[in-house]
């Protein structure tokens, strides 16, 4: 576990340099305005805010496990974190979940204003795009897919489709079936993009696409199962937001509906599961790792 939290530390500090890297040379006229000066900040406020990076190092990693140039899947990389980014700054305002804090910090709406916020949110997701668009080392149709798989991913029938669907669970005792699927859309969508991404820039076949497919459903939705459990038995500082926040919406959680034994059975089952997806290919261990990381995680 030490040489996976030293790799996952590496893979990390180089998502976040070249994060920073995006930003600097991205195309911004009018860099004089103090109040674009405000946009910019608070792009970076969330952008640059530490954060797992998990989806980032899915895409380096597939790319990694099926011999691709993890130089390449780095572009690719940092553009699904802005996309990610800019969901959790929308996911915070007042209108969607009301969260004021957000990795132990104000949500970006309390520290700029509702207006900024929204359109920090905006542009990041559109800078996603036009870092695809710019990545040195990735041929044009490798960037069509890659394009073609986050705006799926995180568009209508994915990520937002799910957010659509976890409003409207709110208040409503919503069985099993119906959970699974909000959090395979909101979550999961953008979980599995990450993977199949790094696979693409590895020009990876049918066969190791449908493995990071299965890796990444299995832990994406693991992944929301201990959320679910942590809402309900971390506290505000470890977990760096509110905790009990499901319960106050009275939303239906895996916890809810399987208690939370059966709950944290559920989540080492779909761990179980992303193991057995990787097993047989040389250099898994990390990716094996990743899943028990994320399962026992305590934030």
């Amino acid at each position: 576990m030490n040489d996976f939290n030293k790799y996952l530390s590496d893979v990390v500090e180089t998502v976040n340099n070249k994060l920073k890297l995006y930003m600097n040379k991205a195309s911004f006229p009018g860099r004089e305005s103090s109040g674009f000066d405000v946009m910019l900040n608070a792009m970076s406020y969330s952008l640059e805010d530490g954060g797992k990076r998990i989806r980032p190092f899915l895409c380096v990693e597939f790319c990694r496990l099926f011999g691709g140039n993890t130089e390449a899947a780095y572009a690719p990389a940092c553009a699904i974190e802005m996309v990610h980014t800019y969901s959790l700054i929308h996911d915070d305002l007042p209108c969607m979940d009301d969260d004021d804090i957000r990795r132990g910090k104000p949500s970006n709406h309390i520290k700029f204003g509702y207006a900024n916020a929204l359109l920090a949110g905006d542009a990041l997701l559109t800078l996603a795009f036009e870092t695809i668009a710019g990545a040195d080392g990735l041929a044009a149709d490798i960037k069509n897919r890659v394009t073609y798989e986050l705006s799926v991913a995180a568009g209508p029938s994915g990520m937002i489709a799910g957010q659509v669907m976890d409003l409207d669970n709110e208040g409503k005792n919503a069985p099993i079936e119906t959970v699974r699927q909000t959090d395979i859309l909101k979550t999961g969508k953008m979980i599995c993009a990450s993977g199949r991404i790094g696979s693409i820039v590895a020009e990876a076949d049918e066969k190791q696409l449908k493995t990071a497919q299965e890796y990444c459903e299995n832990i994406g939705l693991a992944f929301q199962v201990v959320d679910d459990i942590l809402d309900v038995t971390s506290s505000d500082e470890v977990l760096g937001k509110p905790v009990g926040s499901d319960d106050s919406n009275n939303k239906s959680t895996y916890v809810t509906l399987l208690g939370l034994d059966g709950a944290k059975k559920y989540a080492r089952e779909l761990t179980d599961k992303a193991i057995e997806s990787v097993k047989d290919y040389d250099n898994n261990d990390m990716l094996i790792s990743l899943a028990g990381y994320l399962c026992d995680r305590l934030n």
